[in-house]
């Protein structure tokens, strides 16, 4: 809880910083990254940073943050950082890292804004820098007593499926030989990978196989560029060279979107493209565990062809004695499948449905916005965002 001084402080001076907040972050990393270049080398993703996405998402989480420290005082915002702070815990960050932002960050602040950070001003936004940072702190902390790691594990590529055009599955076991620890359907895991420049690039992605399986499984489809944002490097790199006997980094399994309670509840799964592989997994662990309750699939994509895991995704559902599947596509469709982008108009919602989106934003706004209007609590609607997250960037 901020202190009332500090409250009144950040509500006056919210508008100014929330409307040089882009500039701040930009120069907070141009910044960070002069002072500390190992951190851009092996830790930030390079394409996020050319692209700027990674620098909307700082700001947004900034500005939401402090304005969430204003309008509810009286609330934890763990819930906010949770998916912050499991991201932070894939990539293995360290709490004496806070210190370092926090040194780059508000010398960007005096920098943009100038005599306006008056001391008063300074403090109120350093309680509200430490108050956002210690509870990210407390957050990882726990994360990683319950994974009961820190760091990256070597995992040796055991099988290479090329899903699509596109997509490709690898299929990876402890190079020590010891044990999987389990994971929650729905969770991802940080790969880390050294390309031919040395630098070490981490990227996060779902795991795609069953919970309970003796190797772990993530499918990586190749990003490619538009013209304003690079080509995956990661990506390109990891469809490129790496083969059955190579040897990966891989962090934890981590993530926030997952079923929890689930037993007695109607599911929906929507999903768009790459975002298949977080509900391949959610399905493999709902038909293990014999749900009985109506499960809803959706799922759009650019042709059958490019619908990666298709097989798993229509065999899982399959496997539920009430699951009713809607594929939507942009081109090709097939006998029981739709052209076009998704649309529930038609798709019947059960009432006390829990939604879980993942897929491009734009998609995952649309859906949102047509489950809320069928009478599904927004509460009940969890997403998945992969890169960095723009929803509050974007609001």
């Amino acid at each position: 809880m901020l202190s009332e001084p500090s409250a009144a402080t950040v509500r006056a001076t919210l508008p100014a910083v929330g409307a040089a907040i882009d500039e701040i972050t930009e120069r907070f990393y141009a910044r960070l990254f002069a002072a500390h270049p190992e951190l851009l080398r092996d830790l930030f993703n390079r394409g996020n940073q050319a692209a700027g996405t990674q620098r909307q998402a700082l700001a947004g989480s900034i500005a939401a943050f402090a304005t969430r420290l204003l309008d509810r005082p009286d609330q934890r915002p763990d819930a906010m950082l949770g998916r912050i702070a499991h991201k932070h815990a894939s990539l293995g960050v360290a709490p004496e890292q806070y210190a370092v932002v926090h040194e780059h960050l508000f010398a960007a602040i005096v920098e943009v804004l100038g005599e306006a950070v008056t001391p008063e001003v300074a403090a109120a936004w350093d309680e509200v820098y430490w108050l956002m940072a210690n509870a990210l702190i407390a957050l990882e902390k726990r994360l990683y007593e319950e994974s009961g790691a820190t760091g990256f594990r070597p995992w040796e590529v055991v099988g290479r499926v090329a899903e699509t055009a596109d997509v490709v599955t690898f299929r990876v076991r402890p190079a020590d030989g010891g044990a999987v620890r389990g994971f929650r359907a729905g969770q991802y895991v940080s790969v880390g990978v050294t390309l031919p420049d040395g630098a070490r690039q981490i990227r996060q992605y779902s795991l795609s196989g069953a919970p309970g399986d003796s190797l772990r499984q993530f499918s990586v489809k190749r990003v490619a560029g538009d013209g304003t944002t690079p080509d995956g490097e990661v990506s390109h790199h990891l469809h490129a060279r790496v083969r059955e006997g190579d040897v990966l980094e891989l962090s934890e399994p981590y993530g926030d979107l997952v079923l929890g309670d689930a037993a007695d509840r109607p599911l929906l799964l929507a999903s768009a493209g790459i975002g298949v592989t977080p509900m391949v997994s959610m399905l493999a662990a709902l038909a293990a565990d014999g749900h009985r309750a109506p499960v809803t699939v959706v799922h759009g994509d650019r042709s059958p062809a490019d619908h990666a895991l298709r097989g798993d995704h229509t065999g899982y559902a399959g496997k539920l004695p009430d699951a009713a599947v809607h594929f939507f596509y942009e081109r090709d469709a097939e006998p029981g499948t739709r052209t076009g982008l998704v649309d529930l108009t038609d798709v019947d919602v059960a009432p006390g449905t829990r939604a879980y989106l993942c897929g491009p934003l734009p998609f995952m706004r649309a859906v949102r916005a047509q489950l809320i209007g069928k009478g599904v609590a927004p509460a009940d609607i969890h997403y998945e965002v992969f890169g960095p997250d723009l929803w509050l960037a974007a609001a």
